[in-house]
């Protein structure tokens, strides 16, 4: 049995110990007596001092429950102990108390033994009511307890929608740590018996308050204060829940305090009634999904078509003869939800008037926007729409110059001058981080000085990275908006959606981040540091200025945009996707231009699945998705102390740490990996709160070098191919594992038994290896491990693409449409002409973007010029993919004259 502190989460430990009790019970139950039975007794009663704090978070079995048990094995009732426990981990595991009573005395009848929930069909399922917890946050004796829970019991009624059970702690402490322990708890009711600090001494329940912030002095604290104080940190780390205040205050010193997410207040009433219908309510505004409900009750309406899509209503198929394994496959409902949005009786994702405008509006509250706006094409479309909407031609735009394609080629859509951010380089492992904060400051600071700040207009990062690596989002926005005050933020998001619904993830959000900064820019001690900063700074050099952390003056302008990709990291169908907004400017300057550039990308034909998949996608996250985001956490972080501490696969592989993937000098906390063998586990939160970057715990990268595979061929040949799993991303020595909120213990034992197995067999062919094909097998890991090119940087914009040689800034709309006449172009072999022309001293131009995969990011953009180094870069490569580049012709290039004509008018116009 794992020791507690094996465990990263409390959830885990809590699944473990029931299953370890059931064990026990189970042998203690066949041997009640003689050799063994005392220590199976003692391990028995270990468990339940383990298991009594943690229960007392959860409303199954309850505590009441969970004393009967304690007083079976006190009284020797040793075989009734045995079957109670097994009745509660299998109503645990199978998730059955969600839909009955679990009776746990062998007198009682239960005749649905076998009710697992995944073997339950859809249907069945869908059928049953919804559950979920509630918790009471009360100072209350026994008996209290007892007759508030009966009056409780009573309100229920058979039409209610939703049912639910509530638990009862005692403290604002006990209550924070239950709703980031308690996925149930979907409501919060504050009473005013509640006290401040928590019994509870068990660390693994105890950390999880690190969460609510250090900044947090809840020591100050009237003790009237402490329901509302609660109301407002619900809502700092989970906005999604409903709360409820129960006080005697009066209505003028409750209307003048911050409430958080409290939805109603109560008078010293003990109406359990309203309370009852009210919890309900709040329930039923989360999980009502406009959109996907006006499409189920459109499918069953009959009508006639007479319109476009043969496919709508499912009548081309029925009459088939020879596609009728297609309606089988899909079955009946998926073709009667088809309808065009011209035909009328369902809304218009172009116009939004009813459900789809509905269903985005409640999007916007799940995500912390202003607005949102779904996408059925993906996020590369929603990069597009909000470059195109935002950019005019000339306007200067920073870019992580490794960002996803889609942004390369809104610059060439929108005609923006390109201002590429190198991020910091990971040789070793061959991919990039992230931008580092001070290289933003640079180039904002090098075009304030050359008079061409009122030209900047956007900064565009992607958070997180592919590879994991998160920006402090507030810290970036902060500090640029100090010197540029009404900088636009564009935050690619597409891996990253799911961060909304983890407390510690949330404050790395583009939205967060900016409703945090309208917050504090309001306030009086921000108005008071920045006047003193300004005074301080006043003349300051550039130095200076990189050197201190800048604050923006009062008077900014936050304007966030995020693109996110929901099908990729919550539930939704491929291509669904969400724009949201934050922007203070949004309605007086970008609402017609946003319309219009989304009236340019989105498909007049948008697939209606899609959309409502994004409606129950939104529910989903609003009511479960920190359960599911905490899983997908723990998985990950599982999988970390897995491979960190096998004999076996430590001598092949290797999980990539923050300290591994993050330079030292952008770790402030000094954090370098979340576990270590020797220490144990590191809580996040620290590094979350402080760190320039940190490392997104649900990407575990693996260097699998020493295995003398390279990345593609580990992904590939090993892992697809043989064992049927499947990742996205490699580079030349890494493979890529992501865990999503579908990700199960199970896959995680699954991945460890392959990576094990593969190690065996790695151990068995050196064993048998002849003395030459080990120094083989060792220069393939040198290859891989050692002998690696430095990444290039971002050489520069050819003269012929920029206006001055001050700023960096190219035009590379300019060099994408030049190189449509092939005129303008010619071919380089690499280790040939190029080779001999870069030697010769001749500046060669690419004339289209070069994206080897791996990495998966430009190495060359039209109007670039190439370096020796992204020669050197390429030549070394062995991918087998590098889009841009034919290998029957070579790279291909601008001619002389071409430039020469290009650069002309630009020039005359220059002396003119």
């Amino acid at each position: 049995m794992q020791s507690m502190s094996d465990y990263y989460s409390a959830i885990q430990l809590r699944a473990d110990r029931w299953s370890a009790l059931r064990e026990t019970t189970d042998a203690l139950s066949r041997k009640q007596t003689g050799r063994g039975s005392e220590a199976l007794k003692r391990k028995v009663e270990l468990l339940f001092d383990q298991l009594a704090p943690i229960e007392a978070y959860w409303a199954f079995p309850g505590m009441q429950a969970f004393d009967h048990l304690r007083r079976q094995f006190e009284h020797g009732n040793l075989d009734d102990l045995a079957f109670s426990t097994r009745r509660v981990t299998r109503a645990l595991t199978s998730g059955a108390y969600r839909r009955r009573s679990i009776p746990l005395d062998r007198g009682d009848t239960d005749t649905e033994e076998n009710d697992d929930e995944a073997m339950l069909s859809p249907e069945a399922r869908a059928l049953s009511k919804p559950y979920f917890e509630v918790l009471f946050v009360d100072q209350l004796t026994d008996q209290q307890e007892r007759w508030m829970k009966s009056n409780i019991a009573r309100m229920r009624r058979g039409e209610d929608q939703f049912h639910y059970e509530p638990v009862v702690v005692p403290s604002l402490e006990d209550a924070l740590i239950g709703v980031l322990f308690n996925h149930n708890i979907q409501a919060v009711v504050v009473r005013p018996g509640l006290v401040l600090r928590s019994k509870n001494a068990l660390p693994i329940l105890k950390r999880y308050l690190n969460r609510v912030g250090e900044d947090e002095d809840i020591d100050a604290l009237d003790p009237e204060d402490y329901g509302p104080e609660l109301c407002r940190l619900l809502a700092k780390v989970r906005p999604e829940l409903d709360a409820y205040l129960v006080t005697g205050r009066s209505v003028e010193e409750i209307a003048g305090l911050d409430l958080g997410v409290c939805r109603r207040v109560f008078y010293n009433q003990e109406d359990f009634l309203e309370l009852h219908l009210n919890i309900l309510r709040g329930v039923q505004s989360r999980y009502k999904t406009p959109f996907f409900t006006a499409l189920k009750e459109y499918s069953k309406q009959p009508t006639g078509v007479f319109h476009a899509m043969p496919i709508s209503r499912g009548k081309s198929i029925s009459r088939s003869h020879w596609i009728q394994d297609m309606g089988a496959f899909y079955g009946p409902n998926i073709f009667l939800a088809e309808t065009s949005a011209t035909s009328g009786g369902l809304d218009s994702l172009l116009e939004p008037h009813g459900p789809i405008k509905e269903a985005q509006e409640l999007a916007a509250r799940a995500f912390g926007a202003k607005q949102t706006f779904f996408a059925t094409n993906g996020t590369s479309t929603c990069n597009k729409i909000v470059v195109q909407a935002l950019i005019r031609p000339g306007d200067i735009v920073l870019v992580d110059r490794d960002c996803h394609k889609s942004h390369h080629y809104g610059m060439v859509l929108a005609g923006a001058q390109v201002v590429y951010l190198d991020s910091y380089p990971l040789n070793e492992y061959s991919m990039y981080g992230a931008v580092p904060l001070r290289e933003i400051k640079h180039q904002l600071l090098k075009l304030k000085a050359a008079g061409k700040l009122d030209r900047v207009r956007m900064l565009l990062l992607t958070n997180c990275t592919f590879d994991g690596i998160v920006y402090n989002v507030e810290r970036v926005m902060e500090e640029c908006l100090a010197i540029k005050p009404d900088l636009v933020f564009l935050w690619d998001e597409a891996w990253f959606a799911f961060a909304r619904f983890g407390p510690t993830y949330r404050q790395r959000t583009g939205m967060n981040a900016a409703k945090v900064l309208r917050e504090r820019l309001k306030t009086a001690e921000h108005v008071t540091a920045y006047e003193a900063q300004r005074k301080e700074l006043e003349g300051a050099d550039e130095q200076t200025l990189l050197d201190t952390r800048l604050i923006p003056p009062p008077n900014a302008r936050v304007r966030v945009y995020t693109t996110q990709s929901t099908h990729k990291t919550l539930t939704a169908l491929r291509q669904g996707s969400m724009i949201h907004v934050n922007d203070q400017d949004f309605k007086g300057e970008v609402e017609q231009s946003f319309h219009e550039a989304y009236m340019t990308h989105t498909s007049t034909s948008p697939n209606y699945q899609i959309i409502a998949s994004l409606d129950v996608g939104r529910r989903q996250v609003e009511l479960e998705g920190f359960e599911f985001v905490q899983r997908q956490v723990e998985a990950a972080m599982s999988m970390r102390r897995a491979i960190a501490t096998h004999p076996l696969l430590k001598k092949y592989f290797k999980v990539l740490t923050a300290g591994d993937m993050i330079p030292e000098e952008h770790r402030e906390s000094g954090v370098e990996s979340y576990y270590n063998a020797d220490q144990g586990w590191t809580d996040i939160w620290e590094c979350w709160a402080r760190d320039e970057f940190v490392l997104d715990a649900t990407r575990v990268t693996l260097a699998v070098g020493g295995t003398g595979w390279d990345g593609d061929t580990f992904k590939t040949q090993i892992l697809m191919d043989k064992y049927g799993i499947q990742i996205n991303k490699t580079s030349r020595n890494t493979v890529l594992f992501m865990t999503n909120i579908g990700t199960t213990r199970s896959s995680v034992a699954y991945l460890i038994e392959v990576l094990v197995e593969i190690a065996k067999g790695l151990d068995e062919l050196l064993d048998d290896a002849s003395r030459m094909e080990k120094l083989s097998f060792e220069r393939r890991v040198r290859n891989l491990m050692e002998e690696l090119p430095p990444l290039p940087d971002f050489s520069r914009f050819h003269d012929a693409f920029r206006s001055d040689q001050v700023t960096p800034e190219g035009n590379i709309r300019g060099a994408f449409f030049l190189s449509y006449d092939e005129n303008n172009c010619d071919y380089l072999e690499l280790s040939g002409s190029l080779r001999d022309a870069l030697e010769r001293g001749d500046e060669v131009v690419s004339a289209s973007f070069i994206i080897p995969y791996p990495p998966g990011f430009p190495i060359l953009v039209p109007g670039q010029v190439v370096s020796k180094d992204i020669l050197d870069f390429m030549l070394a490569l062995d991918v087998n993919e590098i889009h841009g580049y034919r290998a029957d012709l070579g790279l291909r290039v601008f001619t002389k004259e071409a430039l020469e004509r290009h650069a002309s008018p630009k020039l005359q116009n220059a002396a003119e």
